[in-house]
């Protein structure tokens, strides 16, 4: 089949995949695209890859963490600028979201003091911008009329776009295939190297089992068997491009998200606040050891050496004494441009020849060592505790969304063991943000007690009459009406 072909059918199917999936009785709010778009520039490639108009962050390496495209820049601008407005006019509930997640808004105001001993204050200050439009898209989707359907949504029109055109692009044209650093082969699909593609798929296709079991649960679902299709079909999608990515992490924390978020779905766990709490130690425990022993060789063989090496320790090794400052770091996302160099020539010194595209720790937390030091390891550490804590104390409200919330805390906190999971504009760093934003907003009684969208939460289907639709009394006040 030809490459325009191929793509020819595959619209038709993404056609045919919204068809199914739509639902009249959810109203969200058309700012919902902005996420949305958002999202979809994140975890494929910049706008300017697509049409040549101008260098990437593949294509210039260190170069592109500081200036990068000027179009690129102004999408985002653009986005951000669209997004601030639209929590402008939410304010009352904007207000309320930040009030209950101090954390966060700590976390990224010490983020803009660290700009200031950056090398490149002005670059890092248009990051830390980027890092605000992060927080800003996930406001967007949770101040939504219906935050659990805005959610779904977000899942599905973000998943419908990039994991059936990633397909297209790896088996039928070069544009979805590439080859690393070491001369190896690999799958892109509509991202730009098989990690990236990797990570944004295991983010989606986590989604889309939150929403398949949502749907299987509640049987007074409306249009139920044809959402089910559209849904079952973009997990099946998701799990075909994970095989095609092979990115061993991603699979990993996809495996463990998808058993952690079932699990606690069931009331013999979910009831039980230790029981959740022996599973969640478990599952972390168990991929972090998965993480580094079972993808190192990939980062080896991408620096030149071979599989019996697990490489990421050698760079760890040559990055960590060199950070200029151990408590504050070497200012926010500064640390490779500014100290780069002195990593790459210990490792030339270890026999590492193809460096010139390394630009992350491989680990997230020692990644934020290096640009934030001791004092953002802490901050990222009470995110962390903070959104646990939210996402387990939502079973007692919101089951649904806590299972979902657990379960991207705990994959992003196994991710980050292997790849820089902390970083703006990633993935795993948006899904952390609303996961911890969303989980104490339940938490902190944000939840509107007339129109919230509980669908498949057993808590509370078990107290409903048979056939009753998605949007059931909580006794949770304060979520804006629509």
């Amino acid at each position: 089949m030809s490459p325009s072909l191929a793509l020819f059918t595959c619209t038709i199917g993404i056609a045919g995949l919204f068809f199914l999936d739509r639902d009249k009785s959810v109203r969200s709010s058309k700012a919902l695209w902005v996420p949305v778009l958002w999202l979809a520039i994140v975890g494929s490639r910049p706008i300017s890859a697509w049409f040549s108009l101008g260098s990437g962050p593949s294509q210039r390496g260190l170069d592109a963490t500081l200036d990068g495209s000027p179009v690129d820049a102004l999408i985002f601008e653009l986005l951000l600028a669209i997004g601030v407005i639209v929590l402008i006019h939410r304010k009352k509930e904007t207000k309320a979201f930040l009030k209950v997640n101090a954390p966060i808004l700590l976390y990224l105001l010490y983020c803009l003091i660290s700009t200031s001993w950056s090398p490149f204050p002005m670059s890092t200050f248009k990051r830390w911008t980027k890092d605000v439009g992060d927080l800003v898209m996930v406001l967007v989707i949770l101040t939504d009329p219906q935050p659990m359907a805005a959610l779904r949504r977000v899942f599905s029109r973000v998943g419908f776009f990039i994991l059936p055109f990633s397909i297209a692009l790896i088996r039928y044209s070069e544009l979805g295939r590439a080859y690393d650093f070491g001369g190896a082969p690999m799958n892109t699909g509509v991202t730009t190297n098989k990690n990236t593609l990797g990570l944004i798929t295991f983010i989606l296709a986590l989604g889309a089992l939150w929403s398949v079991r949502a749907l299987v649960v509640n049987k007074g679902a409306p249009n139920r068997r044809r959402r089910l299709l559209a849904q079952g079909t973009l997990l099946v999608l998701g799990v075909a491009v994970l095989q095609m990515a092979h990115s061993a992490t991603a699979v990993a924390c996809f495996a463990l998200g998808g058993m952690l978020m079932l699990a606690t779905s069931l009331r013999v766990i979910g009831s039980r606040p230790a029981r959740v709490h022996a599973l969640c130690l478990t599952i972390v425990l168990a991929g972090g050891l998965a993480s580094l022993l079972g993808v190192g060789a990939d980062v080896s063989q991408a620096l030149g050496r071979g599989t019996d090496l697990t490489g990421r320790t050698e760079i760890w090794a040559a990055a960590i004494p060199t950070v200029p400052n151990a408590l504050i770091g070497a200012g926010f996302e500064s640390f490779w441009n500014g100290c780069g160099q002195n990593v790459t020539r210990k490792l030339e010194q270890e026999g590492y020849y193809n460096i010139k595209g390394l630009v992350s720790a491989h680990n997230g937390y020692i990644q934020i060592y290096l640009d934030l030091g001791w004092v953002g390891i802490c901050l990222i550490g009470v995110i962390l505790i903070s959104g646990y804590r939210g996402a387990c104390a939502d079973f007692r409200r919101n089951p649904e969304f806590g299972s979902m919330a657990l379960a991207y805390i705990a994959t992003v906190a196994i991710y980050s063991i292997t790849e820089a999971g902390f970083r703006v504009l990633t993935p795993t760093w948006i899904f952390l943000m609303l996961s911890v934003v969303g989980a104490n907003g339940v938490v902190g009684g944000l939840f509107d007690r007339k129109s919230v969208e509980i669908q498949g939460d057993p808590a509370v289907l078990r107290n409903s009459k048979p056939g009753q639709g998605q949007h059931l009394p909580l006794p949770v006040p304060g979520w804006r009406q629509s």
